[in-house]
């Protein structure tokens, strides 16, 4: 297969068939062998470690892993086990397992960090390798869990400061540390993720639309000074995600009213975060119909729309099991994640390596230079996510 290469078409007219499912199998694979020929690397040529450059080409000191995105490093995790998921054996294990390994040794041989919302990443991500693939690290997730609850106060109300507020002087809480806290809760059965969502509920979802805000500052007394209403993806993924949590543990007996909370998050994305895709080059057909998840840049934007698509795929799997009411918000979710995967595809670049995805995959990618955002392991991580949610739904469904 060649590195720009389409393992069979666009799959349409095949929904719920084995070949659509190994169609989206093998290009979420390309991603990850792009992903893991451009970016990942021994960590200091330290035998059984890996981790991922922060750019590519990489720079002088990204090649010595002088800028260091702890969380990007934690989605990359994340990936790994999608993949091994999609396709286990014993290298991707073996890979997942040097992952870990990199990440701690780079981080100081610790997992603590200053950050709520990247300790809440990396604890989901080890969670879930520990779960899935068998590679344990005892004690991490739940030092990691018992920092995020030290990190509760009842300033605005309760909720997470986003990074060490003493070290800082930190007044923000937001819904990018909240929502992968209250995930993480509800995953190790602890009663502060219903705590934690009802309070992004209270106070960071509009009332009017549904959309989730990004965060409130916290004011001198303790009372909300000011919302930022900002409307990001990564703020719907991760709060839709705690929401479909809850509603499938049930332990507050309100499971419909969670499921309800993700199918309006669900709606909401649709109508107000999305984009429609552009138009076919040199006559091609379009390998999509219907909305497209908007991009939000590169950096730490390149993974926001991948972490939303991750979420929508679990909305698309979990909804239907509370009842036929909820099927069109699932139905929907599926076709958001879908039709993005085909934009992504369809509008993806080729590069040394395999397949190159740009930051809006409602356009056509960049040659990476030196300051696009294509370079960004994020974006590549972030188009990856999208693939292997692809790849779970039409295997799943």
């Amino acid at each position: 297969m060649s590195s720009g290469a389409d393992p069979g078409g666009d799959g349409r007219g095949e929904a719920g068939t084995p070949e659509r499912a190994a169609k989206w199998a093998a290009r979420a694979e390309l991603a990850e062998r792009a992903v893991r020929a451009r970016y990942l690397r021994r960590l200091w040529a330290l035998p059984g470690t890996a981790l991922g450059v922060s750019g590519w080409p990489a720079s002088p000191a990204q090649r010595v892993f002088g800028p260091w995105n702890y969380w990007w490093q934690a989605h990359v995790l994340d990936c790994l086990v999608d993949a091994y998921l999609r396709s286990p054996d014993p290298g991707r294990r073996a890979r997942i397992a040097r992952f870990v390994n990199g990440v701690r040794t780079r981080n100081g041989k610790d997992w603590l960090n200053d950050y709520y919302d990247d300790m809440a990443w990396l604890a989901l991500a080890l969670q879930r390798a520990e779960q899935y693939v068998g590679v344990r690290r005892p004690g991490a997730v739940q030092q990691l869990a018992s920092a995020l609850q030290d990190g509760w106060t009842e300033d605005a109300g309760g909720g997470i400061w986003w990074r060490l507020r003493d070290k800082y002087d930190e007044d923000f809480k937001n819904v990018p540390t909240n929502g992968p806290a209250a995930i993480l809760f509800a995953r190790l059965k602890d009663p502060r993720a219903y705590d934690t969502a009802h309070w992004i509920e209270a106070n960071l979802v509009d009332p009017d639309t549904g959309a989730v805000w990004d965060g409130l500052h916290v004011g001198g007394d303790g009372g909300i000074r000011e919302i930022d209403t900002a409307r990001y993806t990564y703020c719907q993924g991760v709060y839709l995600g705690a929401c479909l949590e809850l509603a499938t543990w049930g332990n507050d007996r309100q499971s419909d009213e969670w499921a309800e909370r993700a199918a309006r998050t669900v709606t909401s994305v649709a109508t107000h975060l999305t984009v429609t895709p552009a138009p076919p080059r040199g006559g091609e057909e379009p390998s999509s119909t219907g909305l497209v998840l908007r991009g939000q840049g590169g950096g730490d934007g390149g993974l926001f729309a991948g972490i939303l698509a991750r979420y929508l795929t679990r909305a698309a799997l979990t909804l239907p099991d509370f009842g036929p009411t909820f099927e069109p918000a699932a139905h929907l979710a599926a076709k958001l994640v879908l039709a993005s995967a085909h934009a992504a595809w369809r509008n993806r670049a080729s590069a040394p390596g395999g397949p190159l995805f740009g930051p809006e995959w409602s356009k056509a990618a960049d040659a990476p230079r030196p300051k696009t955002p294509e370079r960004d392991l994020s974006v590549q991580a972030g188009a990856w996510m999208l693939l292997e949610s692809a790849a779970l739904l039409t295997r799943q469904k």
